[in-house]
């Protein structure tokens, strides 16, 4: 019989450390002592199961038996191919095909039973039921079924431990979580997220953002795979949706549904453009998150290490839209054919739509999906195309972020940003 006591005060420990319900501990105990009566007691091929009573400590065992007919059982000749290929051992048999049907078995009367056999013992029993026999009730076990029993509870934990893990991060997925910088190795950085690790590859790192061991910040939880050695977390710092979590955070009016973000193009580290719209009247998208002097932007800003944005307004109109996308350029005229936008600027306007290296035209291709021309007024000349891939960061734009200081106090953050989103709200009147 099992110390009731000390069994309940170690399930409850392990409850709330390993956060693991209580029936799967039972189960997992139940496991070990059938396992412990096999090897003691048992004989090869056995199915043992046990059910513990945990309100007295003391367990029931029983044997299981597949029913079988003749239809079931394999040829001698299959059986002797199998032995001379060395696939299968007795005890490792699966007895159920992948569609569900019993598959051919090799019979062994520990695990089988003929159907006229079972019929015997229970009256209407047909291939494929289980019948169970009662075992003698024994309490003693030696070392090795001990050692056994060990075994398996501290495997069925662990397994049970990271399924726990993989449900609590599975339902984290797609939002924002914390995590502290554990170690970096050869381009990827561990970050302690609570009960796991989480892993960022090189390409979800901002680039020349610094990762110091214990340093906290928000990550975005990519995607949760089961692996072989546990659940892997994927989390990313440069991915665009990490842009519209953080203003969801931020900005109450995106979390109420008031205000939407239509639209977003990012080059983590260097720029970013979103494009929003309000579901509600008198709610204005553009200051609701802009916010305050530009504290709602500005603390976007800081936890991106001084990322741009540029926040426009989106439009139904393709022609308004795309004008708006190379805010803070004022456009004159928007001409679309097919999936290529011709945008006319006055020549003092044409380095603010271009940007630097072409990195404004480039976003605002992004956010709309349309390859843009800018054409100069006075000369009727295409002075930039952009021919953009989505997802793809030219090198040039990928060697001037790496070498951008990305620690960015919260108040120069709301300087550089606050006129950029303002030229972005005239604009969207304008239009």
């Amino acid at each position: 019989m099992i110390d009731l006591k000390t069994f309940l005060s170690a399930m409850s420990q392990v409850e709330e450390e390993k956060g693991i319900s209580r029936e799967k501990i039972i189960e997992t105990i139940e496991l070990a002592l059938a396992a412990a009566y096999k090897k003691d007691y048992g004989e090869r091929g056995q199915i043992v199961r046990a059910k513990m009573d945990t309100e007295s400590g003391s367990f029931k065992l029983w044997q299981e038996k597949l029913v079988v007919d003749e239809s079931m059982l394999k040829s001698e000749d299959e059986i002797a191919k199998e032995q001379e290929d060395g696939e299968v051992r007795v005890e490792e048999e699966e007895e159920e095909g992948e569609d569900g049907a019993p598959k051919k078995v090799r019979f062994n009367e520990e695990r089988h039973i003929m159907v006229e056999d079972a019929q015997a013992i229970k009256k209407g029993a047909k291939a494929g039921d289980i019948l169970t026999f009662d075992l003698e009730y024994k309490d003693e076990f030696g070392r090795i079924a001990a050692q056994t029993a060990k075994r398996v509870i501290i495997q069925k934990i662990r397994e049970a431990e990271r399924e726990a893990v993989f449900g609590e991060y599975e339902n984290k997925a797609d939002s924002i979580i914390s995590g502290i910088v554990h170690r970096v190795e050869g381009g990827y950085i561990f970050f302690d997220i609570g009960k796991t690790t989480g892993i960022m590859m090189p390409q979800d790192r901002i680039p020349g953002e610094h990762y110091r061991i214990g340093a906290r910040m928000r990550l975005y939880l990519v995607a949760v795979d089961q692996g072989a050695r546990g659940p892997q977390i994927v989390v990313s710092r440069s991915h665009p949706q990490m842009l519209v979590k953080l203003f969801e955070l931020e900005v109450p009016e995106i979390g109420a549904g008031s205000v939407e973000i239509k639209a977003l193009a990012r080059e983590a580290g260097s720029r970013s453009k979103i494009a929003v719209t309000s579901h509600e009247e008198g709610v204005d998208p553009i200051g609701s998150c802009v916010g305050q002097r530009g504290t709602r932007v500005a603390a976007v800003i800081q936890e991106l290490g001084g990322e741009k944005i540029d926040i426009i307004e989106w439009r139904e109109d393709p022609a308004e839209f795309v004008g708006n996308a190379l805010s803070p350029a004022s456009v004159q005229n928007v001409e679309l054919e097919e999936d290529r936008a011709r945008v006319t600027v006055a020549s003092d306007q044409l380095s603010l739509a271009i940007g630097r290296d072409g990195q404004n035209v480039r976003l605002a291709a992004k956010l709309t999906g349309y390859k843009i021309d800018i054409v100069s007024k006075e000369t009727g000349e295409v002075e930039e195309t952009s021919e953009v891939v989505e997802g793809e960061e030219p090198e040039a734009e990928k060697e001037e972020s790496a070498e951008k200081v990305t620690e960015v106090a919260p108040e120069e953050g709301a300087d550089s940003e606050e006129p950029v989103a303002e030229v972005s709200e005239e604009k969207g009147k304008e239009s």
